[in-house]
């Protein structure tokens, strides 16, 4: 398995072992555009890998602080509650950079820019670059996702 982030195009491609693509979702990537300096909130290109992937079994919608579950549940009346807050929602797949220099080690590392791929509000677009620098998608598709990758899964992202 293998994924492919195309930054123009929003959109996220699962490949199988054949090399074959067998899930696109739309996805939201950074509203700043492509970029690796750490504090520029833009969406790092180049090949990462899933380090980690957090939140199995939490159900959807399930709020995450610090890749800790809160305990709480995204709604559009909870989210209007709690206005400015860049939700982290339902799963998270954290990245890894595998180039250093471009986005591994010193002010360009993902891992450490806490680089994700993670669920977000209903209320928000798809297909339309509105993040702080990961890529956000629906949840119902997150939670297929997690299902189909592992640790390891590498995932490039292009411009």
């Amino acid at each position: 398995m293998r994924i492919e982030i195309d930054l123009g195009s929003q959109t996220l491609a699962l490949f199988g072992a054949d090399d074959a693509c067998i899930r696109r979702y739309s996805v939201s990537t950074a509203a700043r555009g492509a970029g690796e300096l750490n504090g520029s909130l833009c969406t790092p290109r180049g090949r990462h890998r899933i380090r980690a992937r957090i939140g199995a079994g939490a159900p959807e919608g399930a709020v995450f602080r610090g890749r800790r579950p809160t305990g709480e549940r995204w709604s559009r009346d909870f989210a209007a509650a709690h206005p400015g807050r860049d939700w982290v929602l339902t799963r998270i797949l954290w990245l890894c950079g595998e180039e250093s220099g471009r986005n591994r080690g010193g002010d360009v590392d993902s891992m450490r820019r806490f680089i994700y791929i993670h669920g977000t509000g209903d209320d928000q677009p798809m297909g339309v670059p509105r993040s702080h620098g990961c890529i956000r998608m629906r949840n119902r598709d997150l939670i297929e996702l997690f299902e189909l990758v592992a640790p390891g899964t590498i995932v490039d992202i292009r411009a």
